[in-house]
């Protein structure tokens, strides 16, 4: 049963006029009105419609937010043109349609009850990239959470054409509600073949983890990361990776090749260098160690984001080597969708299996209840856990 929509809906916002950028940190849990579909005032209403939110993930993207890091102009940007002070943050949602636009059940049958998972990054559709089959790089595109409102919170109000259905009969909903940053990952083990390559991953944050499962669906030969926090290496162990390369970053350079762990992968592979290396830390250091340690003609994808100029430590041995570097942003929309839910309701590979057991640690302290969440108890679980999930409706069927 869905019941109708209230005035007031609760929500995690940053709010500028109370918390400045420079001098804060967390989001504050208030109740602020809820969603509703406008025809009358916007035609774009038509083609919206209005989710319920069951769970929502926390994403690296808002622990940026969260600790002041990452998306300051962005977000002030955004407010600065709507003319407010609070923005609602988060975008990887899972949730149920209870209000729907007329052409968004027309041109693309959506109806009251569906489940559905959503692409963050809001395409204008009408950009040079975007008519070139380049969406995931629309010029003029919006982030669910940073630039509008997002999806922590009861309710929320988004178009059609973002939304991606989902069959939780096949994929438990606390992992369909990470659907989106598994397509990160997703993204970056397909930017280039895996099959039969060896492949070091630099950094096994969430996404890296996420990348381990991948890489290992897709059917590479060897797998190495390469992380320098104990949690993060034995978790990427548990799922699969055949080595896990834990460097010592006491004094280290912060730009400089890491060479013992260069001879370490180019042990791994029998001297010869990793095939496809994927960055994923974003450190100056890291980038330059997974140039180092990728054989002539190899590859290194590129997820991590670091601020400001990063140093190439020696380009001649990048040209020299014949070694390409692949930039990846967000998810192909909605091609990578397609291979994420493969990925996800193939059982047989059990990578649904693992992230709910080890990355989400079945639930336990990895779940919170909107109810019941507090900004320093949240704080202690971000920073313990590589992911977690806020429960607002849940899902009982």
């Amino acid at each position: 049963m869905i019941s109708s929509i209230p005035e007031q809906m609760r929500a995690l916002i940053y709010d500028r006029s109370l918390d400045p950028w420079e001098t804060s940190k967390g989001l504050r849990k208030v109740e602020v009105p809820s969603p509703r579909l406008q025809p009358e005032l916007s035609g774009k209403d038509r083609s919206a419609v209005i989710i319920r939110t069951l769970y929502a993930g926390f994403c690296g993207s808002d622990r940026g937010i969260w600790f002041r890091k990452a998306f300051h102009e962005m977000i002030y940007d955004s407010l600065d043109d709507e003319a407010r002070d609070r923005r609602i943050v988060g975008h990887e949602l899972l949730g149920q349609i209870v209000e729907v636009g007329d052409r968004a059940a027309g041109k693309y049958g959506y109806k009251v009850g569906d489940v559905v998972s959503t692409e963050s990054h809001l395409v204008c559709g009408s950009c040079y990239q975007c008519r070139v089959g380049q969406n995931h790089v629309c010029a003029e595109d919006k982030i669910i959470g940073i630039s509008v409102d997002g999806c922590f919170a009861d309710y929320i109000k988004l178009p059609a054409k973002a939304l991606w259905k989902t069959n939780l009969k096949r994929i438990r909903p606390e992992v369909a509600a990470i659907q989106e940053p598994f397509g990160n990952a997703v993204h970056a083990c397909t930017k280039v073949p895996l099959r039969g390559k060896s492949v070091a991953i630099f950094g096994t944050g969430t996404i890296g983890l996420f990348a381990v499962l991948i890489a290992r669906g897709l059917g590479a030969g060897r797998i190495i990361g390469v992380d320098p926090n104990p949690l993060h290496a034995d978790l990427a162990r548990r799922l699969g990776a055949d080595e896990v390369i834990e460097p010592d970053l006491r004094g280290a350079d912060p730009v400089a090749a890491d060479e013992q762990v260069v001879t370490a992968i180019r042990e791994a592979t029998q001297g010869i260098g990793a095939d496809v290396s994927m960055e994923m830390s974003g450190f100056n250091s890291a980038f330059n160690t997974a140039i180092g340690a990728t054989r002539r003609g190899g590859e290194v994808i590129l997820f991590g984001i670091k601020d400001g100029p990063v140093v190439v430590e020696s380009f001649p041995r990048l040209v020299m080597n014949g070694i390409a570097l692949h930039s990846v942003i967000g998810r192909q929309i909605f091609e990578t969708w397609t291979v994420t839910r493969s990925l996800l309701e193939d059982r047989s590979n059990r990578i649904q299996e693992l992230i709910w057991e080890v990355i989400l640690g079945a639930g336990q302290e990895t779940i919170v209840d909107i109810a019941d969440w507090e900004a320093e108890s949240f704080e202690s679980c971000i920073t313990r856990h590589p992911k977690a999930v806020i429960r607002f409706a849940g899902w009982d069927a």
